[in-house]
């Protein structure tokens, strides 16, 4: 591919993406200055002493889940020494924001690929609050974790202004674009050296079990390690090209919106006190079995009702392009 073909593909991809975040993250800044975020936090409060954290963490949740996670992240830091958390809570806190957080965004990048918004987004709430239940049990019941969280680094504070916030996503939208034109040609490097064949043999059995097929593993592969954010652009791509059906779009993003960035993600989590066992082993073992147990539940619904309930779209016959239904 030539350098010209690979920039004009980054491009297309690239606008695909920024067209659904763009007027979202604007629609975000909006509501968290007009206090709806604070609203939510008070909301959360019982749901928080449920899986043994303070009430005043629904409103680290509740930032996370609207504002995204790292300005979760930097309300954490402001409100942690306060909170006096266990090094169980911290990871219990840790877990469940990675399991839920940025849903504005990621579920309508989600919806954009195909599947059903408002389905994704109860599994993701929904799993996030089971696997805090059942962390602050384990933790609980086996005492571990039940010395003071040690934060190893904290966010430096932001400029409040509206110049310094638009600065800032401008930023980190020319990040987001030059990673996803790294990633296509990885991607395509991968695949000359046959490293994408590799991969996908290893893991066909994986996606196989979990209700998808081989196609979805590169991926499936680069949500799971980098972010939902540039494995969902590469899969509202693959949607439209016709290469996937449905069932292998929704459960790749299913599987992607409850397990992602296991690398950067979870290091930035293990830095402000969360431990390994929570945000990263009980993430990816929970997000398997979660997908597992959709596979089976949905098994022997015929395709034509699966997209038109969880992931409403079709391919044309001739061209591969996607409309949604």
């Amino acid at each position: 591919m030539s350098a010209l073909a690979l920039l004009s593909e980054a491009l297309k991809t690239s606008w695909s993406l920024f067209r659904i975040t763009i007027p979202i993250i604007i629609l975000v800044k909006l509501l968290a200055e007009a206090g709806v975020v604070e609203y939510f936090g008070v909301v959360l409060e019982p749901v928080m002493e449920l899986m043994g954290l303070p009430g005043s963490m629904g409103l680290v949740w509740a930032t996370a889940m609207i504002a995204g996670m790292y300005a979760g992240v930097a309300l954490f830091a402001t409100l942690a020494p306060e909170a006096h958390l266990t090094g169980a809570q911290a990871t219990v806190l840790a877990t469940v924001v990675l399991v839920a957080h940025s849903l504005p965004v990621e579920l309508r990048i989600s919806q954009k690929a195909g599947a059903r918004l408002g389905v994704i987004a109860i599994l993701r709430v929904m799993l996030a609050l089971m696997i805090g239940w059942g962390l602050h049990q384990v933790y609980t019941h086996a005492g571990f974790l039940q010395e003071p969280s040690v934060a190893l680094w904290s966010p430096p504070p932001k400029n409040p202004s509206w110049l310094a916030w638009a600065q800032n996503e401008v930023k980190n939208l020319l990040i987001i674009f030059l990673i996803i034109v790294a990633l296509l040609f990885l991607m395509k490097v991968l695949e000359r050296l046959g490293v994408t064949a590799l991969l996908t043999r290893l893991l066909g059995p994986l996606l196989t079990t979990l209700g998808m097929s081989k196609a979805a593993a590169p991926i499936t592969i680069v949500g799971l390690t980098l972010g939902f954010t540039y494995g969902g652009a590469l899969i509202i791509q693959e949607a439209r090209s016709g290469r996937l059906g449905g069932r292998d779009v929704f459960f790749s993003i299913a599987l992607m919106s409850f397990s992602h960035s296991l690398i950067e993600d979870t290091l930035l989590m293990m830095a402000l006190g969360g431990h390994p066992s929570g945000t990263l082993w009980a993430r990816f073992l929970f997000s398997l079995l979660a997908v597992s147990l959709l596979v089976k539940l949905l098994r022997g619904i015929p395709d034509e009702t699966f997209n038109r309930l969880l992931c409403p779209i079709s391919f044309q016959a001739m061209g591969g392009e996607r409309r949604e239904a």
